[in-house]
């Protein structure tokens, strides 16, 4: 079978060279992973440009939640994709609906032509859309070069049968790759299923706080304790996926 790729959601700086040394060929920037991911900040964007030589796409999404936006968020997301393609970024990462659960490609498709000549990857706003195949068939018309989907599942292997379905509608035309839950156990068995040229995974484990004084008083939702602890990439965590891969 083909050799295939991993793609590295990166949460952070570290996350994405610790990516990088791991063997991924390309990192997806974002924030706030636990919201489903958001956009990363301006600082973020550029130092990671520096950083990096594998190639950089960037989640552009304003928020979490759902993926109908305001005037005032869609205007957001038009600023980010122009101060991406203005840092050297490969690629952005996105997707709109409208309020009945359908591609809007009106809004979709400004975000291409503003996004040129930067790739284009339709995220899993797909997985929540009123009918996958009439969104994946929109996608393909609109010109997008890849879809992240979990193929409407809260984890791809077990929307494996609709990520193989969506890689057969969608041929060579567009790049379906599979992502969210895809980890050592399996990858293998994953690509022997669906042949996806791509994965899409964070690689993370736990880092503790260095911090010796704690005064563990929370700032957020989370339980204190939970604050001192910070999940990011391991490169040893992706070297072995992509060595299960690819039987290495």
């Amino acid at each position: 079978m083909k050799e295939s790729k991993v793609e590295v959601c990166a949460n952070s700086l570290f996350s994405a060279i610790e990516a990088q040394e791991g063997g991924a060929f390309r990192v997806e920037l974002c924030d706030n992973i636990p919201e489903g991911g958001t956009t990363p900040s301006a600082g973020l964007i550029v130092t990671a440009r520096e950083k990096l030589k594998i190639f950089l796409h960037v989640l552009i999404r304003p928020r979490g939640g759902d993926f109908l936006y305001s005037d005032i968020e869609f205007e957001i997301m038009k600023k980010d994709i122009q101060f991406c393609r203005q840092a050297g970024v490969n690629g952005v990462v996105f997707g709109i609906l409208d309020k009945y659960g359908h591609m809007d490609i009106h809004r979709n498709t400004e975000l291409l032509e503003l996004a040129r000549p930067m790739q284009c990857v339709f995220h899993r706003a797909i997985d929540v859309s009123a009918d996958w195949k009439e969104t994946l068939q929109d996608i393909l018309y609109s010109g997008f070069d890849g879809v992240l989907t979990s193929g409407g599942a809260p984890a791809a292997w077990e929307g494996r049968e609709r990520i193989k379905a969506m890689r057969d509608r969608a041929g060579n035309d567009c790049s379906i790759i599979p992502g969210s839950g895809i980890n050592i156990s399996n990858i293998q068995a994953l690509k022997e299923y669906t042949g996806a040229p791509i994965y899409h995974l964070s690689g993370r484990r736990s880092f503790p706080s260095e911090m010796i004084y704690r005064n563990q008083l929370p700032m957020g939702s989370l339980p204190a304790e939970e604050e001192w602890t910070r999940a990011y990439t391991d490169r040893n965590i992706i070297k072995q996926i992509i060595s299960l891969l690819n039987g290495v």
